[in-house]
């Protein structure tokens, strides 16, 4: 017997005959038509996510806001009610726990949304600090943790027509409702959380609803798209994944890791300097006044081949570095990747090689991300 999880939505995905396999111990579509037509679907109108084997971290209490800046290297001081911040949780050693986006939902209490194949480890890190917190300031602080992973179902609607497809089923305009904030809504009867967030590069919203009122959301939303005639179709993780590696967006396992350090994957961006502390800041500050010996770059192929995550990168005959991820970018029509070279290497034009089956393929440093979405002004 599979001992792999399924999220509430897996009889509609096998219903739409979704290939099925095996993602952080999930079982989750990985396409229902091929990806590069739902790839498209999301870039030119929208497409509709599964994403409900996401992780989500509840913490609350007067000292919530202390025990989060200890935390993560962003500055949760700075986020009002109705918020979303993306940060980082940094072992000592400055390398990375996670990458996550926090919801502060009221004054004291705010939302970790965490990756799947990390909940677990994050849920035992995140307990492990309070204790230690508890133990150094010699007094029990008023924080609670709640693991709600199992309550929540979560969509994401992302393309350049998702904000008029979720807005035929929402009481609240979602006009004015700018990125990187949330409001609570009710979506066709169903009491939410909508977000203008997402994993894509393109506009769109993350509604994280009661888990049972999923598969109705779900099957709401893509009966209005298709009604309407705006192009809504299911999207699986295939082209999730080729989505976000196009707009640069980090993978944990991949471009983030335990042995890579914010610093070294080119998100000093969401690192606060001015907090008097954070787990991994002596690490992290200690590297870059040295310097980093690595740098995450992007890359297109000048030759013919496809660069795979693990593959060797080589400059002149010797191993530079390693690909983390790589694949023929739809929307482009381009073979890139990325991957950490020494730092050295780490400059646009410079050609390098990815080891393809024993061979030396052509390749070019470039800008990341590779697309960019045009925003409306």
């Amino acid at each position: 017997m599979s001992t792999r999880k399924r999220t509430i939505l897996y009889p509609q995905h096998v219903q739409l005959g979704a290939k099925i396999a095996e993602f952080a111990g999930w079982d989750m579509p990985i396409q229902y038509q091929s990806v590069i037509e739902e790839h498209h679907a999301v870039r030119t109108k929208a497409g509709l996510f599964d994403i409900s084997h996401m992780g989500e971290i509840e913490v609350s209490g007067p000292d919530a806001l202390t025990f989060l800046q200890r935390l993560c290297t962003n500055d949760l001081a700075k986020m009002c009610v109705g918020q979303v911040l993306y940060t980082l949780m940094c072992y000592p050693t400055g390398g990375i726990v996670d990458d996550l986006l926090v919801y502060r939902l009221e004054q004291d209490k705010y939302w970790l949304v965490v990756n799947a194949g990390n909940k677990d480890k994050d849920w035992d890190w995140i307990n492990e600090q309070l204790t230690l917190m508890h133990r150094e300031e010699q007094e029990k602080q008023t924080v609670e943790l709640r693991d709600i992973s199992d309550e929540i179902g979560l969509l994401a609607l992302q393309g350049p027509l998702a904000q008029q497809i979720l807005a035929s089923i929402s009481i609240e305009s979602l006009e004015e409702l700018r990125y990187y904030r949330f409001i609570f809504t009710n979506l066709a009867g169903v009491d939410a959380l909508v977000s203008r967030t997402g994993y894509t590069g393109e506009d769109g919203f993350e509604l994280y609803l009661p888990v049972e009122k999923t598969p109705f959301i779900w099957e709401k939303l893509l009966e209005t798209g298709k009604d309407a005639g705006l192009g809504l179709v299911p999207v699986g993780l295939g082209a999730r994944d080729t989505l976000r590696f196009e707009a640069g967006l980090p993978l944990y396992g991949h471009e983030l890791t335990e042995k890579v350090t914010p610093l070294e994957a080119g998100l000093e961006f969401f690192i606060a300097w001015q907090k008097d502390d954070f787990i991994g800041k002596a690490a992290l500050l200690k590297q870059k006044e040295e310097g980093v010996s690595s740098k995450l770059v992007g890359f297109m192929m000048i030759e013919r081949g496809i660069p795979r995550a693990g593959y060797p990168l080589i400059k002149d005959g010797e191993s530079i570095g390693e690909v983390t991820s790589g694949s023929f970018a739809p929307t482009l029509g381009q073979n890139l990747g990325l991957g950490f070279v020494v730092s050295k290497e780490a400059f646009i034009d410079n050609e390098i090689s990815v080891l393809i089956r024993g061979k030396e393929v052509k390749a070019k440093v470039t800008k990341k991300p590779f697309y960019k979405r045009e925003v409306k002004k």
